[in-house]
């Protein structure tokens, strides 16, 4: 029994580590900031989270244009959703509900931030759908 009680703070710790270590990162996150020109030039941070958008294809389930298919609309959802649910939902999924866990996604890993500026931006009518460029080109 003695043994026993000696690996338990043993195995809290390891187990509990992975959880601080992502409230680690999460709380050191840049504030939501997109810039956008005519609708469909945005800034180098947020056209980066519209290529994650696209070659993880996310329309698949959220739509082309965000609105929903078999996933809910991101439209609706980043009106109330904040950066940390985001990056819950990204890097633990919601199986249950058919969304993947992208955490071992490296684009994911480097642009989760500018998916959020993207899809943010989306949600306030402020980026159109469709295809973006920078605006520095």
């Amino acid at each position: 029994m003695k043994g026993r009680l000696m690996v338990l703070p043993f195995a809290v710790a390891v187990l509990a580590w992975p959880v601080a270590y992502a409230q680690t990162n999460v709380t050191q996150m840049k504030p939501v900031a997109y810039k956008v020109v005519d609708g469909n030039k945005v800034d180098n941070d947020t056209y980066m989270g519209w290529k994650t958008w696209r070659a993880l294809a996310c329309e698949r389930c959220h739509g082309a244009k965000q609105e929903g298919l078999v996933g809910p609309s991101l439209i609706d959802a980043f009106k109330t959703i904040d950066k940390n649910e985001f990056h819950r939902t990204v890097f633990g999924g919601r199986i249950d509900k058919g969304m993947p866990d992208f955490s071992s996604s490296q684009m994911m890993q480097k642009n989760w931030e500018n998916l959020y500026s993207y899809l943010k931006g989306r949600s306030d009518g402020k980026i159109n759908p469709g295809d973006l460029q920078p605006i520095d080109k």
